[in-house]
């Protein structure tokens, strides 16, 4: 709450949070290892993401970073996420931003748990802060359109880590495998 002469006028309520589960029937290590390694999401996220790119020559745990495209009703445009916080193999805390500038901040929490007969439960719990109350008003539109992604997005997961295959189509940085050209 801002304060000040007058009446005191408070700061638009985050959108969300989304929460959506599913059951994998992998072990958590896998799944824990294709969350925080981003160059593997496009593998499962390209149905409402494209323009893929990492932003950091690590792929993967705290720092990792990548930038792409959402087309969400609301604005957010282009949506950038950082790894910020781990506990192999329990959770990891995403922040990002998003929209014109920047300007909405994003936030996303994977829990793992341990599920029976060796399965994992994946909770993703999402949400975003927009900057004013317009931006708020834009983002409750979008809400339903996060919540069908994501969900989306864990069945494909879902169906990676259960296939134990690798995933297919990686994102590499770019100029991050040189080769020697001969000139100097």
């Amino acid at each position: 709450m801002l304060s000040g002469p007058g009446p005191a006028i408070e700061s638009p309520p985050p959108m969300g949070p989304i929460s959506i589960a599913t059951t994998v029937d992998a072990p958590r290590e896998r799944v824990f290892d294709l969350l925080t390694d981003l160059s593997s999401r496009p593998a499962w996220i390209d149905h409402f993401a494209s323009d893929y790119r990492l932003e950091r020559l690590e792929s993967s745990g705290v720092g990792a970073s990548a930038r792409f495209r959402v087309d969400a009703p609301g604005g957010v445009g282009y949506m950038e996420t950082v790894i910020a916080d781990e506990e192999r193999p329990h959770r990891v805390v995403e922040h990002g931003r998003g929209g014109r500038l920047d300007r909405i901040r994003l936030r996303a929490i994977w829990e793992l748990g341990e599920g029976g007969a060796g399965t994992t439960d994946v909770t993703l719990t999402f949400w975003s802060e927009p900057p004013s109350l317009f931006a708020r008003l834009r983002e409750l539109r979008a809400a339903g359109w996060w919540r069908r992604r994501w969900a989306k997005a864990l069945h494909r997961l879902r169906d990676l880590a259960e296939s134990g295959e690798a995933p297919q189509g990686g994102v590499a940085v770019a100029g991050s495998r040189r080769q020697p050209t001969g000139a100097h």
